[in-house]
């Protein structure tokens, strides 16, 4: 599995811990959207796609089944939303 396109676009809402949301192509065939760039206490973190499933629960759509691929995502990410060229939205 191949990451192949990293699409960010940032946001800026004054007091809020949401950054951006990206999408992510993988092997050019399957995309993956709404992926939350989050400002946590230590760093910045990625938050897969997810639905409310009552009043207080919410559960990923779609999720790494391991850390391997999950820090592959959050780095591909995170680096893109790092490179200066990148705008804000």
């Amino acid at each position: 599995m191949e990451i192949t396109n990293v699409r960010v676009h940032k946001v800026d809402r004054e007091g809020s811990r949401l950054k951006g949301y990206a999408t992510v192509t993988i092997d050019d065939c399957f995309v993956v959207s709404n992926i939350r760039i989050i400002e946590g206490e230590n760093r910045l973190f990625c938050a897969m796609p997810s639905r409310k499933v009552n009043d207080d629960k919410f559960e990923d759509i779609v999720h790494p089944t391991n850390a391997e691929t999950r820090e592959m995502f959050e780095s591909k990410i995170l680096e893109e939303y790092n490179n200066p060229s990148t705008e804000e939205k």
